[in-house]
Parts: structure tokens; C-alpha cells; sequence
């Protein structure tokens, strides 16, 4: 196997068809790079010209040592890591490609040493984190829900909770309008998060320039949408931006809970979005709706009427007080 860095426009090239995170993207990737500390390095395994790994990590040099992620932690990027697409059936061949891929990109990057701290947390598709563990990296399990998405919408709302359906059907029978939009209404939608996050002291990690340039780059390539609630008169109520990969959507930012007339609006949101995927709107190859983040037990109260699949996703990291320093300090120069 060849491993060799790879630019943008080369990335994009080796992209599979399916089975990546929006985040995969280069023109998300470009916005991360923007934004966030040290510098995005694509590494990406071939056999012949026949791409079979690709792992974007973003590297931040130090006076004394390194730090390599994938994600940069602050930008709501749950998921990223490694993509392995073995050419064979075989499980022997799979294996074999995943583990060789891993451990020469790991090689390549000094994780192992003791000046280089490393974490990735990998997309749900990425099935096998057993390399990363046998080079001494410490796992963690986390899990998203997954809403698998037909062409028939009466069959998947029958198949939500009793209160899930009866708010859709409620907030269906108000005055009240959801607007689509590639990129309509994003600063609404921000505005009213931050201001969500103040209210209960908590701070909220993403700038306004970043969801900004995120949002214009991945709506330019149909891969963002945002969905606005308003009243009668026009003003906002609530809102949800929509990404989307080539098979995913994903619940991305907004859906502050807010009502109307006594009933809330913010299920009515996501069932616009999961009727806009299963009319394959904006990519007829979306199928699946992720609720992003099935980790914390109070939003998993609401989550969970939709009926979704629990999913896992791994996180793999280096151990030791110095990784939980190297995270702390991201975050605040970042911020």
C-alpha cells in the first residue's frame, strides 16, 4: 500500500460514492481548515490508483510536541476519522487493508511517541477501530440515532410515539409557515441558539463567521438547507440547518424549542426535513436521518420518540493527563 498526501481537489477525486460524513467533504474541510488551529494534512491509501483508506487530521504543531485531530474539537463536527474501502469481500483482505492503512498513517503522523498526543473520532460507518487499539490508543463508544427514511411517510409517522405524532399533527393545524432555504435564515437560527446557550450559562464553542462560511460553502453544492418556522406576521420562531452527505442528513444546529398558541413548532421541523428526504429533496440519495447525538440523557427523552436506531460511533485517543490538557487548550485558543 502507498500512502501519499493528497490535496483538495485529489481528495475530492478519491471520495467514494457513499458511506462518508458531510464533513468528509472538501468543502467542508476547507471551512475547518479556515477556522480551526494547525494545518489539515489528507492522507490517503492506494493500491495501484485505486484509493482504499483516506484520513483527513489537522496538526498542531507545539513549541514541545504535537497535537493530531480528526475532528478539531469545538466546531460540532461529531464525527470524522478514517475511511477504509477494501476492494474485497473477504474479511481477511478487509482487515488487512484497514489495519495496514491505520498503522502506516499512524507511523507517518509519530502517534505513539510521547511529544505526540492524538484523537479521531471516527464515522458511524467506520466499523473496525481495532488497529487504533492495538497501537495503544485508548476506545471510547458513542452512539447517534439513525432514522431510516422511506418513500412512505404515513408508515413512518404511525411508527413514532404517541405524543411525537399528535404534536406534528397539532402544529400542522396552525397558522404558521416552514420556509425552505439552502441558506435563508442561518443567522436566525444562530442568533437564536446563542441566545438558548446564555440563557442556561452555557457558552456556545461555534462563531458566527464559521456557521456563516460552513453553510455558504455546503449550500453551494446542495448539501445544506435550512428549514424557518414563522407566524402569520413573518417573524421567526425556530429553525434547523440541514446537512447532507450523499446518504445522510443530519440535524445539524438549531431546533430551540419554541411554541404557538400553546403548541410547539419544533417537530414539525424535523418532520418537514424527513419529508423532504424521502421525496429525495435535496439529494435523492439520502435516506437516513441522523439526530445527531443519542449521548446525553435528557435530549435523548425527545430523541428517541422518533424510533430511530441507536447507532455507535468510536472515539480513539492518546491516554494520560496530557491529552486532557492538549483538549482543554484547543478549545480556548480556538475560542
Amino acid at each position: 500500500m502507498e500512502i501519499r498526501r493528497l490535496t483538495l481537489e485529489t481528495w475530492g477525486e478519491a471520495l467514494p460514492s457513499d458511506g462518508f460524513e458531510v464533513f468528509h467533504t472538501p468543502e467542508a474541510l476547507a471551512v475547518l481548515e479556515t477556522h480551526s488551529l494547525g494545518d489539515l494534512v489528507l492522507y490517503g491509501g492506494f493500491k495501484g490508483d485505486q484509493p482504499v483508506g483516506l484520513f483527513p487530521v489537522f496538526v498542531v504543531e507545539h513549541a514541545v510536541g504535537t497535537t493530531v485531530v480528526s475532528p478539531p474539537p469545538g466546531f460540532s463536527v461529531p464525527q470524522l476519522g478514517p475511511l477504509v474501502m477494501p476492494t474485497s469481500p473477504k474479511r481477511r483482505k478487509q482487515e488487512k487493508v484497514n489495519g495496514t492503512f491505520v498503522s502506516e498513517v499512524l507511523d507517518a503522523l509519530g502517534v505513539g511517541g510521547p511529544l505526540t498526543l492524538f484523537r479521531a473520532s471516527c464515522s458511524t460507518r467506520y466499523p473496525d477501530p481495532r488497529p487504533f487499539v492495538w497501537s495503544d490508543l485508548a476506545l471510547d463508544t458513542s452512539f447517534t440515532y439513525h432514522l431510516d427514511v422511506t418513500d412512505d411517510t404515513d408508515a413512518l409517522l404511525k411508527s413514532f410515539s404517541k405524543s411525537l405524532r399528535r404534536e406534528i399533527r397539532d402544529a400542522r393545524d396552525l397558522d404558521v409557515r416552514v420556509e425552505r432555504d439552502p441558506d435563508g435564515g442561518v443567522r436566525e437560527v444562530y442568533d437564536r441558539t446563542r441566545e438558548r446557550y446564555e440563557e442556561q450559562n452555557r457558552g456556545l464553542s461555534l462563531t458566527w463567521p464559521y456557521v456563516r462560511d460552513l453553510t455558504d460553502a455546503l449550500a453551494a453544492v446542495d448539501r445544506c438547507r435550512t428549514y424557518v418556522v414563522r407566524d402569520p406576521d413573518g417573524e421567526f420562531l425556530s429553525g434547523i440547518i440541514a446537512l447532507f452527505s450523499n446518504d445522510v442528513a443530519y440535524y445539524w444546529l438549531g431546533g430551540a424549542r419554541e411554541t404557538y398558541e400553546g403548541t410547539s413548532v419544533n417537530s414539525l421541523l424535523h418532520w418537514n426535513i424527513i419529508e423532504d428526504i424521502a421525496a429525495g429533496e435535496p439529494r435523492e440519495s439520502v435516506s437516513t436521518y441522523d439526530l445527531m447525538g443519542a449521548n446525553t440523557e435528557r435530549l435523548c427523552k425527545y430523541k428517541s420518540k422518533f424510533g430511530a436506531d441507536l447507532t455507535p460511533y468510536y472515539t480513539l485517543e492518546s491516554t494520560g493527563v496530557g491529552m486532557r490538557a492538549a483538549k482543554r487548550a484547543y478549545r480556548l485558543v480556538n475560542k
